[in-house]
């Protein structure tokens, strides 16, 4: 029988593309790697106007979005739109655009989070500078530190400490470099230990399957500004918040980012979901976990969102 063709999304090739290739391949299915800056529409090539580089003329029988390169505003939005049409005609993809958009864009998660009462700081977004910068002096007032982010940033990066910090109030810099001109702010949440922590919950299928936690003396917690992994029992109320930040923004798979906080305190809540997401990298947690998490994800793909498409399989069997 053919094998089943997986695109894997993806603007670099690496460590992640790899296992998801090797998982793929021990389920007798084949991945191939693909840039979507690379796909192109043309509606005359194929009756579903689509090129996808290394299928011909054929779709392939299932995606996984493993990156997405940043461009121009035009670019970005064709290459999402290669995703919605893929799912339009019938392909599973793992995440999908729709779902891409929702963690990709803080403000949306923000709002699809607490439209599903899901505990997070309080969060504020917007373009004019004057209002972040006097929302920025009430909280400081309070004695409230804020986290201003980029909208679309990821892996820690560009984040600053605005507002009441250790005693000095930090005023809103200038957000037309690096921000967007758009200011995304978010209450600090301050470390309960020294040094301070965060978890990160991966979410499979709708399902919580491994944690660890990121251990940094800093306040930021990402692996890539050099926190450290460390196991992490995956506890009832860290698995059912993160399946319900997963449910809240519909997706297939998601790293969940949750922190500690005092219950009772000041923003009445014990553990906060911080961010969603949707195009989570693993290797960090990997290290502290004892099964193939590329198997986990391959494997929801195949068990759960290929059996939505009964009519693609039967293809990949006839192809």
């Amino acid at each position: 029988m053919p094998k089943l063709r997986i695109a894997i999304m993806t603007d670099e090739v690496g460590w992640h593309t790899r296992q998801l290739q090797a998982a793929l391949r021990r389920r007798g299915a084949q991945g191939r790697c693909v840039d979507l800056a690379e796909c192109h529409i043309d509606t005359n090539v194929a009756p579903h106007g689509l090129c996808i580089p290394g299928f011909g003329q054929e779709l392939p029988h299932a995606v996984i979005v493993r990156g997405i390169a940043g461009g121009t505003f035009e670019q970005v939005t064709k290459r999402l739109g290669v995703l919605h049409a893929l799912k339009a005609w019938g392909v599973p993809v793992y995440n999908d655009a729709r779902a891409i958009e929702r963690c990709v864009d803080k403000s949306m998660t923000s709002l699809l989070l607490l439209a599903a009462g899901i505990p997070t700081p309080p969060t504020w977004a917007t373009e004019s500078a004057a209002h972040a910068q006097r929302l920025t002096m009430r909280e400081g007032a309070r004695g409230h530190a804020l986290v201003l982010k980029p909208l679309f940033g990821s892996q820690g990066k560009g984040l600053q400490l605005v507002g009441q910090v250790d005693g000095v109030f930090h005023p809103v810099p200038p957000l037309d470099k690096g921000y967007g001109r758009l200011a995304y702010l978010q209450r600090f949440v301050p470390p309960m230990t020294e040094p301070g922590f965060d978890w990160r919950v991966l979410v499979v299928g709708g399902r919580a399957i491994t944690a660890m936690r990121r251990v940094s003396a800093h306040w930021v917690h990402n692996v890539a500004q050099g926190a450290h992994c460390e196991p992490q029992a995956l506890t009832p109320e860290l698995a059912s918040l993160a399946e319900q930040a997963a449910r809240a923004l519909d997706m297939d798979y998601a790293g969940i980012d949750l922190l500690p906080g005092e219950p009772g305190g000041a923003m009445g809540h014990g553990i906060q979901v911080l961010e969603v997401n949707g195009i989570a990298a693993w290797q960090g947690l990997q290290r502290v976990t004892p099964f193939n998490i590329a198997q986990a994800i391959v494997d929801d793909l195949l068990d759960r969102c290929m059996a939505r498409a009964p009519k693609l399989i039967a293809c990949a069997r006839l192809s």
